[in-house]
Formats: structure tokens, C-alpha cells, sequence
């Protein structure tokens, strides 16, 4: 599914104009990337949790020649799926 495919969705379920669900998709998005941008965690109840974590920095191998290279630290988005999502989709 993409973004403006989630957009008709949402504004269809909740009998909204287009503009209205893009308005709010738009938001959510913004609001999920600026709270994990700043460290922290949003937890949706049923849905799951988007995190940061963070990944050290190790030493990795180019692989068209095998040299090694130094792979810096990162941070990395996560997302751990909750107890009602993981039972929809088995």
C-alpha cells in the first residue's frame, strides 16, 4: 500500500475529503518521525511501537573486493509490532 493509496483508505473509512485524510495522515507521519528524531518512542495500543535504537560501530566487508571497511554508528527506526497486530496476521 502506498501513501496515497493509505490516504483514500483512511478518508473513505472515516467519510472525510481527500484533502482532510492527507491532511491527517500528513500529521501523523510528522509527528511519529519528530518524536523518534528526538530520541523517544511512540506506542500505539494495539498496533505497536515505533523505536530508535542505537547501532555501534563495527567493521564490515566490502564485498566486490573483500576489503575491510569501517562502518560507522547509527541510528536505526524500529518497530515492534503489538499482541493485536501480531494475532491479526497470523
Amino acid at each position: 500500500m502506498t501513501k496515497s493509496e493509505l490516504i483514500k483508505m483512511v478518508a473513505a473509512q472515516a467519510d472525510v475529503a481527500d484533502s482532510t485524510a492527507k491532511a491527517v495522515v500528513e500529521a501523523v507521519v510528522a509527528q511519529v518521525t519528530e518524536t523518534l528524531v528526538q530520541g523517544g518512542a511512540v506506542t500505539l495500543a494495539g498496533f505497536g511501537t515505533f523505536s530508535v535504537k542505537p547501532r555501534t560501530a563495527r567493521i564490515g566487508r566490502n564485498p566486490q573486493n573483500g576489503q575491510e571497511i569501517q562502518i560507522p554508528a547509527s541510528n536505526r527506526a524500529m518497530f515492534k509490532p503489538g499482541k493485536a497486530l501480531k494475532d491479526a496476521i497470523q
